[in-house]
């Protein structure tokens, strides 16, 4: 009988859960631990109740059988003994990376990976004197990962090249899509994208050219539709009879025209931010956040099953 791949999860936060989620489901043990004892303590029975919620979905199989397959550890020692890949969930804070860091470059098995799932902190930061560093890297997930399946794979200057390579071999054969980051960038692709948008929707909230209900209108009911299933360069291939050639050709004068005076920081501080603060008719409170998350995360679950079925059918 084949021998289960084994998975550190390192900080059981909701991040943490979710990748304990992913790979219980793809069949690996998953070893848990955290600092923080009430949070290691609950996470087992969390993670077994988004399994069964993706299982509702046809998105696990055998969720109590995956659930079982993980298992608490006390201490990050433990927990990275013989693993073959460690995900790091831990606080967004340099000081922590570098900590967490240089315990599992000093514990862990020397040929396994070491991956962060920080979404603003570039690997170069935190790995840079460590004797093991050519085997770490970035793996930043979308929140929530087991309904979003996309990663980015940034590594540090001296992240081996066949370092990113097996960590997009693992994110494939555990069901989530890898992309790879070529060279260091604050924010990766997908919050240098989303950065943008959020500027551009800011300033026209804050300069009163629409409401802030109207704004995700148009992009949850229009640019979001095609988004779910088409990226920026395939929409365009599509918008114009000649493809990308002819999209450039007809339309990008517009845009060198917008992109001549792109958003200022300034719509992130006050008197613009006070105004998008206003422009939003709802308060936050815990049971508003509590009530659209688990709305969210039930129509990604059906989105996400709705993609599964139709890649078997549409190519």
């Amino acid at each position: 009988m084949q021998q289960h791949k084994t998975v550190a999860v390192v900080g059981t936060g909701l991040i943490g859960r979710a990748w304990a989620a992913i790979f219980a489901r793809a069949g690996w043990d998953v070893r848990l631990t955290d600092p923080h004892g009430p949070t290691l303590e609950a996470a087992p029975g969390l993670v077994r109740d988004e399994l069964r919620a993706l299982a509702r979905h046809g998105l696990a199989d055998d969720p109590d059988g995956a659930a079982a397959r993980l298992t608490i550890a006390l201490s990050l020692q433990a927990a990275v003994a013989d693993a073959d890949f460690v995900q790091e969930n831990g606080p967004e804070l340099i000081e922590e990376k570098l900590a967490i860091f240089a315990e599992l470059d000093r514990f862990a098995p020397k040929d396994t990976l070491l991956v962060s799932s920080t979404s603003a902190i570039t690997a170069s930061r935190f790995t840079e004197k460590l004797a093991g560093r050519a085997r770490c890297l970035v793996g930043h997930p979308v929140n929530p990962p087991h309904l979003v399946p996309l990663v980015e794979l940034c590594g540090a200057p001296w992240t081996a090249p066949e370092a990113i390579e097996r960590a997009r071999a693992v994110y494939r054969e555990i069901g989530q899509v890898p992309v790879t980051i070529k060279r260091e960038i604050d924010g990766f692709a997908l919050n240098r994208l989303q950065g943008a948008l959020l500027a551009e929707a800011f300033r026209l909230v804050g300069e009163g050219y629409i409401s802030a209900e109207d704004l995700d209108h148009t992009v949850k009911d229009g640019l979001g539709l095609r988004w779910s299933f088409l990226g920026p360069f395939e929409t365009i291939e599509l918008n114009a009879p000649g493809g990308i050639p002819d999209y450039c050709a007809r339309y990008t004068g517009f845009y060198r025209e917008l992109a001549s005076a792109p958003a200022d920081p300034a719509v992130y501080q006050s008197p613009n931010v006070d105004q998008v603060i206003a422009a939003w008719p709802h308060q936050a409170t815990p049971e508003r956040i509590a009530t659209l998350t688990k709305r969210r995360n039930e129509r990604l679950a059906v989105l996400a099953a709705h993609k599964k079925t139709i890649s078997k059918t549409i190519p």
